[in-house]
């Protein structure tokens, strides 16, 4: 029996419009192959599958009106297959929204929750987001916080407003502050940490970011807020914005961030699970920078009730 010819993936091309303008090639790419595995998409663009105006793609390549993106023969996954948003997901991001105009919204990213689908995850925020209000097509992530990191995170509602602020981003235009609780009582007031970041890929595929001096620049600056008995509360100031930065920074230090169990202190983060920590520690607090209108945007994350009533048992020991 002949295989339906229907169901036969066929190269596409397409124009890019309004809605991809200035949008990098890979996140193009996932919106219109749904259900493709990350780790396929970036193959289809290591090996030149993928060509913009005929010429071979990069990553990074962004987008101009009127380009023709060439998509090659990939077999889509059936949505039945597909693991969707549940309503009480939906409800649960709908619900972490602090801020939200005509441009931008804003989230207190709940700890636990990917910002979006891939690595066996069906779904994360941007996904849930996009099916509890499907008549706003240009929801887009901005930037990205780790899945067990909670706090303030970006989406833009349209490309312009995705675009001035990952320019922004590149530039170093946007004031991310983080708050951590580190294993260790800090007697000095400020830390400034200079030391470059390597990923690696471990032999299970684990990935994890080492200090290495064939890595990446990477630059973090931590502050006191509150010393404990055993722990000290610290802010975050990011230089730069290489993965895993804030914990492999922390743990160079020799104070690695509670609740971590990938670079923590494993008989520090049991003493701290004791005392109800059964979380990483880590909260993108707030974020600043100044549209190029000249208006400033603020704001600021609460912590989370957990992670709250925690500093509260430790401030009383």
């Amino acid at each position: 029996m002949s295989r339906d010819e229907s169901t036969t993936p066929k190269v596409r091309f397409i124009d890019v419009d309004e809605t991809g303008e200035g949008q990098r090639i890979d996140n193009f790419l996932l919106r219109h192959l749904k259900g493709v595995p990350r780790t396929r998409v970036y193959k289809l663009l290591r090996r030149g599958e993928v060509r913009v105006n005929k010429g071979r793609a990069k990553p990074s390549q962004r987008l101009h009106l009127g380009d023709r993106v060439r998509i090659p023969p990939v077999r889509m996954a059936s949505m039945e297959g597909v693991e969707a948003p549940g309503r009480g997901v939906m409800e649960k991001i709908e619900r972490s929204v602090i801020y939200e105009d005509d441009l931008l919204l804003v989230l207190n990213k709940p700890s636990g929750v990917a910002v979006h689908g891939g690595s066996g995850l069906s779904y994360g925020v941007i996904e849930a987001l996009r099916a509890s209000r499907p008549e706003q097509k240009g929801l887009e992530l901005v930037h990205r916080l780790d899945r067990d990191t909670s706090g303030c995170l970006m989406v833009a509602k349209r490309r312009s407003a995705l675009r001035e602020l990952q320019e922004l981003q590149r530039k170093g235009g946007i004031q991310k502050r983080y708050w951590a609780l580190l294993a260790g009582s800090w007697r000095r007031g400020s830390e400034t940490v200079e030391a470059p970041l390597r990923k690696n890929i471990l032999s299970g595929g684990e990935r994890v970011v080492r200090v290495d001096p064939q890595g990446k620049p990477a630059r973090t600056r931590f502050k006191r807020l509150r010393r404990f008995v055993d722990s000290t509360l610290v802010q975050a100031k990011l230089d730069t914005g290489r993965t895993h930065q804030i914990r492999v920074h922390a743990a160079y230090l020799g104070t690695p961030i509670l609740g971590d169990s990938k670079y923590g202190d494993p008989v520090a983060n049991q003493h701290y699970r004791s005392l109800g920590l059964k979380r990483l520690f880590l909260h993108a607090k707030s974020l600043e920078f100044h549209w190029s209108t000249g208006k400033k945007f603020s704001i600021d994350a609460p912590l989370p009730e957990e992670l709250d009533m925690l500093l509260e048992r430790l401030t009383r020991r």
